[in-house]
């Protein structure tokens, strides 16, 4: 199954993936956790299930922690942020406060990249913008959480990244800017949005 979750999208890796969470999580732990969501729309159906079959909380604390787990974890917890409907949310899932610390803790000493900077944008849009219940937390760990992923968006070498990565005439650009970026007040975007923070 894990040879063919490697090679299936769409509908037929939900089926794959779900049937791994299941009865092959042992064999296939180290996958799962790393490449489990291709970003297909469909992935939240099954994100909520690698999560807490695969034990996401412990190897994210882990002392085998690289740049894989961290960014699909940042992958998984922005699926899980707003997949209601589909699959297990934050609000449904126990260790979501550690987990988030945890990624949140590990972006600091990533290189920065468009991909993790657009995702860490998302899980923070969707932290500062619902109720703290909605993602698990408290109102003290949600604020905690939030001033985190902004000091890491915000860094210099961060902005400049995105900055030169992203599209500027693409529809997610547009998008992004108008939409998280102007709520966060990001550094990155300030120019675009007018806030001159």
């Amino acid at each position: 199954m894990l040879w063919l979750a490697q090679r299936v999208a769409g509908w037929g890796r939900v089926y794959v993936i779900e049937a791994l969470c299941r009865s092959g999580v042992y064999a296939s732990r180290q996958w799962l956790l790393r490449h489990a969501c291709d970003g297909d729309f469909l992935n939240g159906y099954f994100a909520g299930q690698v999560a807490t079959a695969a034990h996401l909380h412990e190897a994210i604390v882990g002392t085998e922690v690289d740049d894989d787990l961290v960014d699909h974890t940042g992958r998984l917890l922005k699926i899980m942020a707003d997949c209601g409907g589909m699959g297990m949310t934050l609000k449904h899932y126990p260790p979501a406060p550690i987990v988030l610390a945890a990624h949140v803790a590990h972006l600091g000493r990533q290189a920065p990249a468009v991909d993790r900077y657009v995702d860490v944008a998302v899980i923070a849009d969707h932290l500062a913008d619902r109720a703290p219940e909605q993602s698990g937390c408290t109102t003290e760990q949600r604020n905690h959480l939030v001033r985190q992923y902004l000091a890491v968006l915000d860094r210099q070498d961060w902005c400049d990244t995105v900055r030169a990565g992203l599209d500027s005439d693409s529809d997610f650009f547009a998008w992004f800017a108008a939409n998280v970026a102007a709520r966060l007040h990001l550094r990155a975007f300030t120019d675009l949005t007018g806030d001159d923070r």
